[in-house]
């Protein structure tokens, strides 16, 4: 009950669980009762974006799991760690595995954002494992991705993770912003950004954008004809980090797959339209 109400007060749930992966040590935790609904944030995101959905989802009436990615947020982050979405895609099969959430008859809606959609995909494609719905936002999914900024600080990891502490932590907030259409709350800002500061938050941020690996994406999208459930891809329209144009070439690779654009929501859509993005999803998980 207080992970719940840390949501209605646009706090961070209270990510209770642990679950040993190999790729490190993953926090999560569950809410509410009814039909289950995995929630996948995406970078440089955390479960924490997803605080104001989880909460009308949980008092819609459904089960909500939510969860950090090793690297992000607050699960593990160590030197050397593979963050990669291959390691992700490893860590997501367990974790449902876990919550029994892994076969036809405890298969979850899924909603994925960012790479959280490529994680999902290559979840269901390559490991085999049934979702009754999935909904991908803003979602990495169709090569090229990335900001150019993005693939900058990917091909020159080594040089920006020797950034003086002051000037790591002022791109960070400059880029965070950018995902948004509008400006985020301080509030909002500091606990997205949080988790990158320090020594061992600076050397994790540059390392999961040093192994953002397209090929990751390459591997599956000659395979998104095969996707046999209602899926649902949602886009703002102002996101500059992934244009809309994205959308529209996913939704037509994708036989069952609808559309929904978010007039004036940029690539953080759980920010900028959390009321609408939640309706459109509650519909969604609806049928």
């Amino acid at each position: 009950m207080i992970a719940a109400a840390n949501l209605a007060l646009n706090l961070a749930p209270e990510l209770s669980e642990e679950y040993r992966s190999p790729h490190g040590v993953v926090r999560w935790t569950r809410l509410g009762a009814g039909p289950p609904v995995v929630l996948l944030h995406g970078t440089p995101f955390s479960s924490y974006v997803w605080r104001d959905v989880a909460a009308r989802l949980v008092a819609a009436g459904h089960t909500v799991y939510l969860w950090d990615m090793p690297g992000y947020g607050r699960s593990e982050m160590r030197a050397g760690q593979d963050v990669s979405l291959a390691a992700q895609q490893e860590v997501f099969t367990g974790l449902l595995r876990l919550w029994g959430l892994d076969s036809a008859n405890g298969r979850p809606a899924v909603v994925a954002h960012d790479i959280g959609g490529a994680v999902a995909l290559r979840t269901t494609l390559l490991d085999g494992v049934p979702y009754d719905r999935l909904a991908l936002l803003d979602a990495v999914a169709l090569r090229p991705w990335g900001s150019e900024f993005f693939r900058l600080m990917g091909s020159h990891g080594e040089v920006f993770a020797r950034l003086p502490r002051t000037q790591h932590e002022a791109l960070v907030r400059s880029y965070v912003s950018s995902g948004s259409a509008r400006p985020l709350a301080p509030e909002v800002l500091d606990a997205v950004v949080g988790p990158w500061l320090g020594d061992l938050g600076q050397a994790a941020f540059y390392r999961q954008i040093e192994q953002a690996d397209q090929r990751l994406t390459a591997e599956i999208e000659d395979r998104y004809a095969d996707l046999d459930l209602p899926v649902l891809v949602g886009w703002g329209t102002q996101d500059q980090w992934l244009p809309p144009a994205h959308a529209h070439r996913l939704a037509a690779a994708i036989p069952s797959a609808r559309t929904e654009l978010f007039e004036g929501a940029g690539h953080l859509v759980q920010e900028d339209a959390p009321g609408r993005l939640t309706g459109v999803l509650a519909d969604f998980l609806a049928g």
